[in-house]
This record gives structure tokens, sequence and C-alpha cells, in this order.
């Protein structure tokens, strides 16, 4: 365990380039072996926004990453934060504890809240509006809204007191898990259930991607199911009846424009419509 915290404390961002372009890769090849849904669609031309997206989330996330660096190091230093304050424990364990409550504040707690605000689920509604998710969905984010999610980790890391080592840990896994949970890929339900009780599945984060409420608004986890599951926001929907998308923005071939999506979160707020309703 020592190793791989000393590994993630300086780990290079070559490492962490291969981790996205490796998961993107193999899990796209994925899909075309174990496909859920057989999307009639030019693969290519639905990826392409989505990267763009991808490119953006990655261009800020770097550009503020010294900010991350420094907050780290000052909890570290401080011995500020929730992990810091527990009595003595093992390194998994603190770890573990940092990670959790790392995709508390900066997974569940922020997507929640984008969901709650007006002008924030305008901004989030890119991400929702794709009507073929895939594994290229996972990073199809506003630039607007890698600015609201890097804010909530910067604050997830001063809180829960975390190194850089397990703020590393934690975007990398987050990586991983976004692009496995977005990927067009069919598991047995059985098995998709069994992991569910502890980390957030495919079919449970797609159900999250219904364009219906009450579904879209649950299953907010990244990596951790435990956090839909204790607060109430978790549900269940078979996946043959799972429709992508949000019913107030249909417009697929408009949802699929880049110029579109930029100007998305701009537009004029719709309220959508609660199943008690049809």
């Amino acid at each position: 365990m020592e190793v791989i915290f000393t590994y993630f404390e300086t780990i290079p961002s070559s490492h962490r380039s291969i981790l996205l372009i490796g998961g993107i890769t193999f899990f796209w090849l994925l899909e075309g072996a174990l496909p859920l849904f057989n999307f009639n669609y030019k693969k290519w031309k639905h990826a392409l926004p989505n990267l763009f997206f991808t490119a953006t989330t990655i261009l800020i996330n770097f550009s503020l990453a010294f900010l991350l660096l420094k907050t780290a190091d000052w909890v570290q230093f401080n011995d500020f934060g929730i992990i810091n304050w527990l009595p003595e424990m093992s390194l998994w364990l603190y770890i573990l504890l940092g990670v959790l409550f790392l995709d508390f504040f900066g997974a569940y707690l922020a997507h929640y809240t984008e969901h709650k605000i007006k002008p924030l689920w305008m901004i989030h509604l890119v991400h929702h509006s794709d009507h073929k998710v895939d594994t290229t969905t996972a990073n199809r984010h506003h630039p607007l809204e890698s600015i609201i999610r890097f804010a909530f980790t910067l604050f997830g890391v001063f809180i829960v007191g975390t190194p850089i080592a397990i703020v590393m840990i934690y975007q990398s896994m987050s990586l991983i898990f976004t692009q496995f949970t977005h990927a067009n890929i069919k598991i047995s339900k059985r098995l998709d259930k069994l992991l569910s009780f502890i980390i957030v599945s495919p079919d449970m984060h797609k159900v999250h991607h219904h364009h219906l409420l009450p579904y879209t608004d649950s299953n907010y986890g990244n990596i951790f199911s435990i956090w839909d599951r204790l607060l109430g926001t978790f549900s269940h929907l078979d996946r043959e009846k799972i429709v992508y998308g949000v019913d107030t923005f249909p417009d697929e071939k408009i949802n699929s424009d880049l110029r579109e999506l930029l100007k998305q979160p701009f537009q004029k707020y719709k309220k959508p419509t609660n199943l008690d309703e049809l």
C-alpha cells in the first residue's frame, strides 16, 4: 500500500493520459463486442462533440491543478480535515476514507447540486442531452461544468484533508468509473445488481440518464453507491425501459451539434416532466 501511495504522490501526467486514452479505447472496443443497446449511429460522428468536451475538461483541470496541489499540501502540513482528525489508522483505511469522502464532495454533492439549482442544471444539461450514451459520454461536460466540478473537488480536498496522493488516486478511479458506467456494455443483471451494493454499476448509472423524472434525479454517485443508498436517492429501472436524453430537450439533431451544445446552458429553462403528470 505504501508503494501505491508513493506512486500517486508523483504520478506523471503521461500515466494519467494513458488511463484516459486507454480507458476510452478499451471500453470503445468492448462496446462493439458486448453492446447493451444496438445503436444505429455513426460512432465517430457521435463521439466528436463528446471528445471536444473531454479535451476542454482536461485543459481546465490541468490549468487549475496547482490549486489542488497547494490545498492538498496545506491540509497535510496543518493536519487539517476530516480524515486527519480521526484516530490513527492503517494506511489502507486512511486512503479508503479519503477516496470515499472525496467521492461525496467532489462527485455526489456536486452532481446533486447541479440537478437542484436551475442555472446549474442548464449547464449540466449538456451531459444529459446525449441520446446515445456510450463511453465517450463520460466526459461530455460543458466547460462551465468542468469549472464547477473542479470547485467542488477543491472544496472536498480542503474539508476531507486529503494529501495529493489520495487526490490522484481518487481522480484516477473517478476517470475509470465514469468511462465504465457510461460505456454501452452489457453485463449480467445479477452481476450488475451485486456490484451496485458497493459501487456504481453500469445499469445503476444509466437509470440516471433516463429521459424522465424521477429517474433523472436519482443515482448521483460516481464511484461508491453508498451515498445514494444512505441519502435516499437510489432508484432502479429495468434496463429495457431506459430511454436516453431529456424530455424537455428532445431534439437529437440539436443535441448533437457542438455549437448548439455550447449555447445550451443559456437557453430558457424548461420544467422537467414528472411521471405522475403523464
